[in-house]
């Protein structure tokens, strides 16, 4: 793992020679946000030195990527773009991809990724005959994408399609709760690893689920991001102190530029302070499990 600085968020490799932000502004930023406010947001990242967006046409009904595409339109060749369907079927993925082109006032992602890959019959019906991953190919063969990827809420099922399906690349939740009770995400992180495919991380900065009847903090958020500022960017230095490219932090614009700042001063955990991390977590119930 080779960290290199440009401007002040670090950049590492994502594959043949692209760099990317270590940390990525994910799509729903700019929703609930007017679009000078949105405008404001993707001109203050990009001066940050951030050049990893992330969006999905989920994110609040398309609205992020409407917003994100007037505020990335000045600046779309600067910047590695991408995006996601949650369409399992060929044509499906195919009217979700021309629709976000559309969106996002562009011509090609530079990744685009299958949405949330969560059970075994999911990944069977985008390999199937009609599959989701026949559109995909067509649409690199096109130049429509660039790279090609998936995120995912279940390791069975993204072991599972790195082994089938040649991916660039993989986005999923890594995070020392997940990690240390819930034995969830360093088998997607070696699996990739393995197989050359680029690693890219969700839920950095995130504890626990909601608990039924709790007031949520961010509404943005589906899940509790840490309580204090201290905790989180603790949460976030573990993080990228392993083998990935880049992280997306919450939603939630002040969370966000936590992270940024925690980034530009990044200094990777020693073995010592991410045990230490990890049985601060003893107790918490994480986002995600996977069976020992």
């Amino acid at each position: 793992m080779s960290t290199t600085t440009q401007g002040s968020v670090p950049k590492r490799l994502y594959k043949d020679g692209i760099q990317l932000s270590i940390i990525g502004f994910g799509g729903i930023l700019v929703c609930s946000e007017d679009q000078t406010c949105g405008n404001r947001y993707v001109s203050e990242s990009i001066d940050r030195g951030v050049n990893y967006f992330d969006v999905a046409p989920s994110y609040f009904d398309g609205e992020a990527e409407l917003k994100l595409g007037i505020a990335l339109e000045p600046y779309r060749n600067k910047v590695f773009l991408a995006c996601k369907t949650g369409k399992r079927d060929a044509a499906g993925a195919q009217a979700e991809l021309e629709l976000s082109l559309e969106r996002l006032r562009t011509d090609h992602f530079d990744l685009y990724q299958f949405h949330a890959v969560t059970t075994m019959e999911e990944v069977d019906q985008i390999l199937s005959p009609k599959g989701a991953a026949e559109t995909f190919l067509r649409a690199r063969d096109a130049g429509l994408v660039r790279y090609l990827g998936f995120s995912a809420h279940s390791v069975v099922a993204a072991l599972a399609l790195m082994d089938a399906f040649p991916v660039d690349s993989v986005l999923f939740p890594l995070n020392f709760v997940m990690v240390s009770q819930g034995n969830f995400g360093t088998q997607i992180l070696e699996r990739a690893k393995q197989s050359g495919a680029a690693r890219m991380a969700l839920k950095a900065m995130a504890t626990t689920p909601w608990a039924d009847g709790e007031a949520h903090t961010y509404q943005k958020a589906w899940y509790k991001p840490a309580e204090s500022a201290e905790l989180r960017r603790k949460a976030l230095r573990y993080t990228l102190s392993q083998d990935i490219c880049a992280a997306i932090p919450p939603g939630h614009y002040e969370l966000y530029k936590e992270a940024l700042d925690t980034a530009s001063s990044f200094v990777p955990m020693d073995n010592a302070e991410q045990q230490t991390l990890m049985d601060e977590a003893a107790g918490l119930s994480p986002l995600f499990n996977h069976p020992a």
